[in-house]
């Protein structure tokens, strides 16, 4: 795991001005995330705790996220312990993944009492656990663990807390050359694991860092790589950067330079934004589609029954290409209605029609008589001369159905929780879905939706829409006539626009990277997207929702760039 003992020593370095601020609000909007609102140093933060199986991490972040109407259990005994509460301490135990967070509060009887808040990053065994310091007691956690889970340690209320079982490894920090030298075995090779294991709080990513700045390793110059990142360390000195690969993204505090196989690199001034940036969308798509997933399944049955519908609509509208051949059945039977009788099979004729006066074979069913077959035959004409027209409205509709509906799966593949639930909000008001029943307020109709804002190398302004809400929202209502509009050609995706009437190349083609990446090209190359003035961007008269008609438009070729879109965020947060 990339975040390792050393990352959580940055992490609580960073932490540190949180000490003094009081917790004004907990929340918990899933099972394993807490989210502390806390006033510091004049301004609100948030802190994030959690214990996701997949994505352990504790860090602050400018998220949104979207809270359960009823709070759990342990969402408000948090609330009753901490909320107002002045935190004293952030602290990392030695070099641990283990943080305690301890807070000065009162109690029901309005004595002042301490509390502690313990991060355990662990992989699928992380937690985030509440105790009273004084005791040692657990007063609660995010996940229990029971004996018959663990038989080491019980995490459930009323126990006492028991530390993780230790893994007997020296601290990194205070290794001398000598120490470090001797718990080298030279000839048992795999210098990196040999480093993981010996020392605690280091991963192999950054063994692999420390054995690759040693070059052809010796004594001398494994050391010097080694007590060089250390001494780093010591004093705080820090490089958050997230470095994509072609197999993986990475992260940590210490450069790393042993990765030359790197597609992009994204440096950051804290180790918080790092870690916000690499673990934001990782996690928000897990939860996106745990949350989501019925949403996300109804939307593929939609289109998956317009699919259907298609297929068998193109059957029909096969079956009525024979329409003049029924009538010309029909004719022909009118003309021979003399020689046939009930019972027979079919009618050999000479065909009129045909100026080689060919025979022709009609089939009759033996069950009718020749008045009932002649009938038969035209009524197959009538009905199949009238679904012409109405079957090939109905393809059109349904390919219009299906176009709207992959768009939607599209948006939900890139949606937040909240972009999400206003795609939700669009499928009721459309009539796709029906409203599920919410205790609580009313939300309010008519709320301008929250747009995704981006800044460009040079300074300049883009909002990306993400769902159809604010696609229409973006398109129609807030953007000028003299501003520039994107959008991926012929691909489904989001609506982009440059808030200016002047902009360089650059913020074009970082804008047209945005609409790429934010459709279903994401993962393409050389993706075409069209631009064009507002003012030639028109909706027609009930078209569906985030449909748009343009013309005067011109087309550029761009590969989306995850680390470009991560840098035109992390300016307009910046400059916000």
């Amino acid at each position: 795991m990339a975040f390792d003992g050393v990352v959580t020593r940055a992490v609580v370095r960073e932490l540190h001005k949180l000490v003094g601020g009081r917790i004004s609000k907990v929340h918990q909007p899933h099972h394993t995330d807490i989210v502390m609102q806390i006033r510091c140093q004049g301004e609100n933060v948030k802190l994030l705790l959690s214990a996701n199986p997949t994505y352990p991490r504790i860090h602050l972040t400018t998220e949104e996220f979207i809270n359960p109407l009823e709070a759990p259990m342990f969402c408000m005994l948090l609330r009753k312990h901490c909320e107002g509460g002045v935190i004293e301490s952030v602290q990392q135990v030695g070099m641990e993944r283990i943080i305690h967070i301890d807070v000065r509060t009162r109690d029901e009887l309005g004595d002042t009492v301490s509390r502690r808040i313990i991060m355990e990053i662990m992989g699928k065994h992380s937690n985030i656990i509440l105790m009273d310091p004084q005791s040692g007691m657990i007063l609660d956690s995010a996940l229990h663990v029971t004996m018959a889970i663990s038989q080491y340690r019980q995490v459930v209320p009323g126990k006492n807390y028991v530390s993780p079982p230790s893994q007997d490894k020296e601290d990194p920090l205070t290794a001398t050359e000598q120490s470090f030298l001797s718990s080298i075995d030279w000839n048992s090779g795999r210098l990196d694991k040999q480093i993981v294991e010996a020392y605690t709080g280091i991963s192999p990513l950054l063994a692999k860092e420390i054995v690759f700045r040693a070059g052809l390793a010796n004594r001398d110059s494994l050391w010097k790589a080694y007590s060089e990142i250390m001494q780093d360390i010591l004093q705080d000195k820090y490089a958050p950067e997230i470095v994509e690969t072609a197999d993986k993204a990475n992260f940590h505090v210490v450069a790393l330079t042993h990765l030359t196989d790197r597609v992009s690199t994204a440096s950051f001034a804290s180790v918080q934004a790092c870690l916000q940036a690499f673990y934001e969308g990782k996690a928000l798509r897990d939860t996106v589609k745990q949350r989501a997933h019925d949403l996300i399944r109804f939307v593929t049955g939609e289109k998956n029954k317009n699919e259907k519908k298609i297929e068998k609509l193109e059957n029909t509208l096969q079956e009525a290409k024979d329409a003049d051949l029924f009538r010309l059945y029909g004719e022909l039977i009118t003309a021979n209605m003399h020689q046939m009788k009930r019972g027979d099979t079919e009618l050999v004729t000479v065909n009129w029609y045909d100026e080689a006066g060919a025979m022709i074979t009609i089939p009759l069913d033996p069950l009718k008589t020749p008045s009932e077959n002649l009938q038969s035959y035209y009524k197959r004409y009538n009905k199949a001369k009238n679904s012409m027209q109405v079957v090939g409205e109905q393809i059109e509709q349904a390919q219009t159905e299906i176009t709207y509906l992959d768009g939607l799966l599209v948006q939900l593949a890139h949606a937040t929780l909240k972009d999400a639930e206003e795609i939700r909000e669009e499928l009721v008001e459309q009539g796709y879905m029906r409203d599920r029943k919410k205790r609580g307020p009313r939300k309010k109709k008519d709320v301008r939706p929250e747009l995704e804002a981006y800044q460009s190398t040079d300074g300049t302004d883009i909002l990306v829409g993400k769902n159809n809400k604010q696609n229409e929202y973006l398109t129609n209502k807030l953007a000028a006539p003299y501003e520039t509009w994107l959008h991926t050609k012929d691909i489904p995706g989001s609506h982009v626009v440059i808030r200016a009437r002047e902009f360089s190349d650059q913020t074009l083609l970082e804008a047209a990277n945005l609409a790429a990446y934010f459709s279903r090209a994401q993962q393409g190359s050389q993706v075409p997207v069209d631009y064009t003035l507002i003012r030639h961007v028109k909706k027609p008269s009930g078209s569906k929702p985030g449909y748009v008609i343009y013309e005067q438009q011109r087309t550029l070729y761009v590969t989306p760039d995850s680390a470009l879109i991560r840098q035109l965020k992390t300016n307009a947060s910046r400059n916000a």
